[in-house]
């Protein structure tokens, strides 16, 4: 089993949740990019996505590559990731480069998606900007400039203003240095604090507000609550001090139980529905096998032990 600092473990947990937010509502995923990219697109715009995935030799790097297009028209590229990678600036090129081609074949230009490196975590002496330098030779060159938005230098309370909440599961990661550390009990108090006073409320206010639907907010609690599991939960101090179970209670509402509830009990209805087609074509196709040496219903309805209606429809 891949432990906590392996990095190859943790990556596919961020992977999936970057993914995920990125499938909230429109309304939301536009409040990112408006946030992000510094545009001013209505909540009600059109996204089309253009997903891409890749990874370096160590699976350790990059998270998820995404380019998502506004309305048709212009499309932006965003990369997550956790730790720096010295070639970031070149891959980002690379799929811009791809992406362009792809969507402009026949065409004698070559339109980049708006590009956007979104660091998570740590970014020792990562600078503002990645920059490229295209040579062209006697043409002259070119910087191919990709801004980089570190996560953890900014606010809850700026994520909020400018719309980009759903980035805020990955808030937890700012007191990821300090509990790995030790757990004091000015630690735990401000994770506690961070959770439950901070990002919950934000979401509540957002929800509010109409910046995300509902569906938007519950699933940002639950990915909270996976986030919170894989960081935090595995500490006995937080266990035994009962955090864990005040997380537990605070992440999970009456709906989000409804809604586990429900879905339990459609997945069941389904495979009993399933169940019993399967049986019933197997009870045909007894009969009829049978009927066929027998050739004589009512023998078969007594060998099977079945209404002579049953027989005779089968047939």
């Amino acid at each position: 089993m891949l432990m906590e600092n392996d990095k190859r473990g943790v990556i596919p947990i961020y992977d999936s949740m970057f993914k995920k937010i990125l499938t909230l509502s429109a309304r939301a995923v536009i409040g990112l990019i408006n946030g992000l990219f510094g545009t001013d697109y209505p909540p009600d715009s059109t996204i089309t996505y253009n997903w891409t995935e890749n990874h370096d030799d160590n699976l350790k790097r990059t998270i998820a590559d995404t380019i998502l297009t506004v309305n048709g028209r212009h499309s932006y590229h965003m990369e997550a990731q956790m730790y720096e990678d010295e070639e970031i600036e070149f891959r980002v090129f690379d799929y811009g480069y791809r992406y362009a081609l792809r969507e402009g074949a026949g065409e004698d230009i070559l339109r980049f998606p708006e590009p956007r490196v979104i660091q998570l975590y740590r970014h020792n002496g990562m600078p503002d900007t990645k920059t490229l330098i295209l040579d062209f030779g006697i043409q002259g060159s070119f910087e191919y400039k990709i801004p980089v938005f570190k996560l953890l230098e900014h606010s809850i309370e700026e994520l909020s203003r400018r719309r980009m909440i759903i980035l805020i599961p990955f808030m937890l990661l700012k007191l990821r240095d300090s509990l790995k550390k030790e757990r004091t009990l000015e630690n735990m108090e401000a994770l506690r604090k961070l959770v439950l006073d901070d990002i919950i409320s934000v979401i509540n206010e957002n929800q509010r507000a109409g910046n995300i639907t509902a569906a938007d907010a519950g699933r940002l609690r639950r990915l909270i609550r996976k986030l919170y599991g894989h960081l935090y939960a595995h500490y006995e101090e937080l266990a035994e001090g009962g955090l864990n179970d005040m997380m537990e209670e605070a992440l999970v509402l009456d709906i989000d139980i409804i809604e586990d509830e429900i879905t339990k009990r459609v997945t069941k209805q389904v495979t009993e529905e399933v169940t019993e087609e399967v049986t019933k074509r197997n009870r045909e196709d007894t009969i009829k096998k049978l009927y066929s040496k027998l050739k004589d219903a009512k023998q078969v309805s007594e060998l099977l032990d079945l209404p002579m209606e049953a027989v005779e429809k089968a047939l």
